[in-house]
């Protein structure tokens, strides 16, 4: 039965569309940390659908707030008021620190950071956008336009003008041999030299966790020190916190907040975990950044009510069940065993992360040279043993993602580990 799907999928889907795995999987169902394939195989999954099932697969309070919000009503569009989304929107700009926020829902990241763009083009009346290298935004024309990794970005041609700074690698590139300090005095200095050559951009965009990227993140302090030099010039500051957003990290709500003691970011876009599987983006933004558009606009599926609904329960019982404080225990102490277990992996040339976001960036012996068909080795290997895990990377490196649901218990990061442990062991 899967070989007939896959037969179909590759008769009628684009061939870009990337599968993991030599034999690709149907997921049929999922409860807590634990999904079902077609086969009645059973795995714990440590990647959520690419860090969109945030609290667990089949959980009862999403799933119930679904089901009564079907039964009454669907969808409308934003031509009428919505109260689930003015909920949702109220609790989100709250969260987010932005001062007189406002939010506006998408249906993804993509098209989130891509509205992050328009707004900030529109109000800086400028379409030079300051990207980081390694980054990854999504796949609409401006946001691959603006997207620091080759990889993904399947065209230069872009209605922007975009200039890549150094910073969101810690341990490659040109700084990487400084202390943390004199590296975020490299690349401030990188910054204003770079400023010193284009005319004023509209805003700099920046994951605080890169994440197709391969989990790679600069020292704390980076994004603030940026900050300074961007508010002395009236740049913006967009975080792009799809991926490192709701608690993921364990010791901030939000990634920026790593870096956020020159205040917070002008524009922040969100997605993936809050909807836990159902469509849900947004961007928060200061009211006079939003309310710079000067014509109308409405969203067709952004902010549904059954979405919405999804995303209030959701974020509801992330917070009732201190789901940040988990991610923040539970991680730490799966990192730790799985620095533990890559010490003694010359393939592992590093582990990296924090909170329930974890990169192991793998290379060949000695080398800083990508190789990424041990990296799909150690996919294949773990899905043998019963673990789904994730790839990407960036600078011609692969590296392995680790990013569970939120509620994993301590039992479960254990046996994961233990299956990725034997998997990277399995490397010739």
């Amino acid at each position: 039965m899967t070989n007939d799907l896959l037969g179909r999928h590759r008769a009628v889907l684009p061939d870009w569309l990337a599968l993991y795995y030599e034999e690709p999987l149907e997921i049929t169902h999922g409860e807590g940390r634990h999904v079902w394939d077609a086969q009645g195989n059973r795995y714990l999954d440590f990647f959520g659908g690419i860090l969109t099932t945030m609290t667990a697969h089949a959980l009862p309070e999403v799933t119930k707030a679904v089901s009564e919000q079907a039964g009454r009503i669907v969808h409308s569009s934003t031509l009428y008021l919505n109260r689930p989304m003015v909920e949702l929107a109220e609790r989100i700009a709250a969260l987010s620190g932005i001062p007189d926020a406002r939010v506006f829902f998408t249906t993804s990241g993509t098209e989130a950071n891509d509205t992050a763009l328009l707004l900030a083009t529109a109000y800086r009346r400028s379409n030079t956008v300051l990207a980081m290298r390694n980054s990854y935004h999504g796949r609409s024309f401006s946001a691959v336009g603006i997207t620091g990794n080759s990889g993904w970005s399947p065209t230069s041609l872009s209605p922007l003008q975009t200039l890549y700074v150094h910073g969101g690698v810690r341990t490659r590139g040109p700084f990487a041999s400084l202390g943390d300090d004199d590296f975020i005095a490299a690349c401030v200095d990188d910054l204003l030299d770079l400023l010193g050559h284009t005319r004023a951009p509209a805003a700099l965009i920046a994951e605080p966790v890169q994440g197709v990227g391969g989990f790679t993140a600069p020292p704390d302090g980076l994004y603030a020190a940026f900050r300074e030099v961007l508010h002395e010039r009236g740049i913006l500051w967009i975080a792009d916190e799809v991926q490192t957003g709701w608690g993921r990290t364990g010791e901030h709500f939000w990634g920026w907040q790593a870096h956020g003691h020159n205040g917070p970011p002008d524009i922040m876009t969100f997605a993936k975990g809050i909807g836990n599987g159902m469509s849900i983006g947004g961007v928060v933004a200061r009211s006079e950044i939003m309310n710079c558009l000067d014509s109308n606009s409405i969203s067709t599926f952004g902010g549904t009510q059954i979405t919405m609904a999804a995303g209030l329960a959701n974020l509801n019982y992330l917070l009732e069940h201190d789901l940040q404080g988990n991610a923040r225990r539970v991680g730490g102490l799966l990192i730790e065993r799985l620095r533990a277990a890559a010490a003694h992996v010359p393939a592992v040339r590093e582990v990296r992360g924090r909170g329930l976001m974890i990169g192991i960036e793998i290379t060949r012996p000695g080398t800083d040279e990508a190789d990424p068909q041990t990296a799909a080795a150690v996919l294949e290997a773990a899905r043998e043993g019963g673990l789904l895990i994730g790839k990407g990377g960036g600078h011609n490196t692969s590296s392995l993602r680790v990013a569970p649901p939120l509620s994993l218990n301590v039992a479960e990061a254990e046996e994961g580990a233990a299956i990725l442990e034997n998997a990277l062991r399995s490397i010739p």
